[in-house]
């Protein structure tokens, strides 16, 4: 396991701030998993990555509509699909590693940075090289903590 990181972020500047520097060592394939509790910072962390990735459209919660896709803002970088995973498998019979299935995001892979909100545990499966971020509010405050590290596949 490669080295964990840590920050701590005052605000929610600071956690898009994160999100922006960290957009910096993606690439088209790679998974971002975000692990955290309601109000963890989960959709600020991402729009952050969206503008460090260059993406075009307004980042918001995907809870409703399970995934959404935003398009690469040039020809060189890569677009990015957000997703949220905390109702997969809730009611519908289904497993929630199918639901995720289901969803077809290997094929976005090739051309997108894939950010599973609610994904440890599950999200990891879909590509070798992923980064989890654990995001976490202090008590009666904004103060946030960010700990990640990269999780890389065979050969890297």
């Amino acid at each position: 396991m490669a080295e964990q990181e840590t920050a701590v972020l005052a605000t929610a500047e600071d956690t898009e701030q994160l999100g922006e520097r960290l957009a910096a060592e993606l690439v088209a394939g790679d998974v971002v998993v975000l692990d955290g509790p309601l109000g963890a910072g989960k959709t600020t962390f991402t729009k952050g990555l969206a503008r460090g990735l260059g993406v075009i459209g307004r980042v918001s919660s995907p809870t409703f509509m399970i995934a959404r896709t935003h398009r690469p803002g040039s020809d060189t970088g890569p677009g990015l699909v957000h997703v949220d995973a905390y109702r997969l498998g809730l009611g519908t019979g289904a497993s929630a590693t199918d639901e995720l299935d289901a969803l077809d995001l290997d094929t976005e892979l090739a051309d997108s940075v894939v950010v599973v909100e609610w994904g440890e545990g599950l999200a990891e499966t879909l590509a070798d090289r992923h980064l989890l971020i654990r995001l976490r509010r202090e008590p009666e405050s904004d103060v946030r903590t960010a700990t990640w590290h990269w999780n890389r596949g065979p050969g890297e």
